[in-house]
């Protein structure tokens, strides 16, 4: 197949483990909640940062966290049981330059049940929990830490149809704190990640400052999938295993009945990826889920390592436990590439005029 042409880009190349945690410190420190496999938490390291302290309450995920970062303060209670108090003890009084937050989004996913699930408990993966409140608790440690800027975020469903509401809630929530506070809808693949992913982002820079929230700008070129998979239309696919074969379920009908590069026209959630195109967003589900981003010419889902390049993870970044959570955890993390543009952006155009 002839490749198509874009604008000049450089080569997909993500750094090591071994290469991110030789690069030199910024200056900067950030303290993490909702850390999940650190995701975020390894875009600022990607940025230069030291993440000083980070919280994860999902033992899979505190796992696959303390696996790729021995060496890190992870702490592992229910943020609602942890003051700001504690995280500065933590840190030993050190200041904060950037405190960071992912909030548990279940119920605002475009691919969910939405406001059907505001406020009541429903089981988010090992845990049964309402989680819809907790960016509340991101808000009240913003106001007992005050950092100089935080960031947050969040799915695109939140300032969606009847979510918009909720969002300028949380928006007040977050002003209340004593910060200047913005929110912009991202998307991943204009970010360095092969993959089509909104996001709505929150930056706060504290009123004292007196400087304004700052996003990053879209780079001038996106890469595809072929970037990040260059055997992706490989007419031999010997990466079939019964882990991500589909041909044994329902899912097998309704990937023949989707054009490359399309949705299918019932499950829209499912898509054959297109070779010369970002990803779709990758979700969390089962393999044998109908949401699920399905390989081009070949019946499977994609596979671990594939899914691991595809949301811009290092190729030594290691996952555990059984394929199924492996997917989960891919799925809801953040792309440690895209959090290194918006942490960039952050230190030059707010931190570096701080000094």
């Amino acid at each position: 197949m002839k490749l198509k042409s874009q604008v000049d880009k450089p080569d997909y190349k993500i750094p090591t483990m071994t290469e991110v945690e030789a690069m030199p410190w910024n200056g900067y420190n950030v303290v993490s909640t909702f850390s999940g496999v650190g995701g975020s938490c390894l875009g600022y390291r990607m940025a230069g940062y030291r993440v000083l302290w980070a919280n994860e309450f999902m033992p899979a995920a505190q796992e696959i966290y303390k696996l790729n970062h021995p060496n890190s303060i992870l702490n592992t209670d229910d943020i609602r049981d942890v003051t700001g108090q504690d995280i500065l003890n933590a840190i030993d009084g050190q200041e904060i330059d950037i405190f960071d937050g992912s909030p548990p989004c279940d119920s605002f996913s475009t691919a969910g049940k939405k406001s059907k699930l505001w406020g009541k408990e429903k089981k988010y993966y090992e845990k049964t929990q309402s989680t819809d409140d907790l960016f509340f608790d991101y808000a009240r440690l913003i106001k007992e830490t005050q950092p100089k800027v935080f960031i947050a975020e969040n799915v695109s469903g939140l300032v969606k149809g009847v979510s918009k509401g909720y969002f300028k809630i949380i928006l007040q929530a977050l002003r209340d704190c004593g910060y200047n506070v913005k929110a912009r809808l991202l998307d991943a693949q204009w970010l360095g990640v092969p993959q089509a992913r909104q996001r709505v982002i929150f930056i706060g820079v504290r009123n004292d400052l007196n400087l304004e929230p700052v996003f990053p700008s879209p780079l001038p070129y996106n890469y595809f999938v072929i970037d990040a998979i260059p055997d992706v239309l490989d007419e031999s696919d010997d990466k079939i295993t019964p882990d991500n074969d589909i041909r044994p379920y329902a899912i097998y009908k309704f990937w023949k009945e989707t054009k490359i590069g399309k949705s299918h026209k019932k499950w829209f959630n499912l898509t054959r990826i297109h070779s010369h195109r970002p990803a779709p967003t990758i979700t969390g589900r089962a393999p044998t889920s109908a949401s699920q981003v399905c390989h081009p010419i070949h019946p499977r889902v994609m596979t671990i390592d594939e899914l691991k390049l595809l949301q811009s993870f290092p190729s030594d970044f290691e996952f555990m436990g059984d394929v199924s959570k492996q997917r989960a955890r891919i799925g809801l993390s953040v792309p440690p590439v895209m959090m290194s543009h918006i942490a960039n952006t952050v230190r030059h155009q707010i931190l570096d005029k701080v000094k």
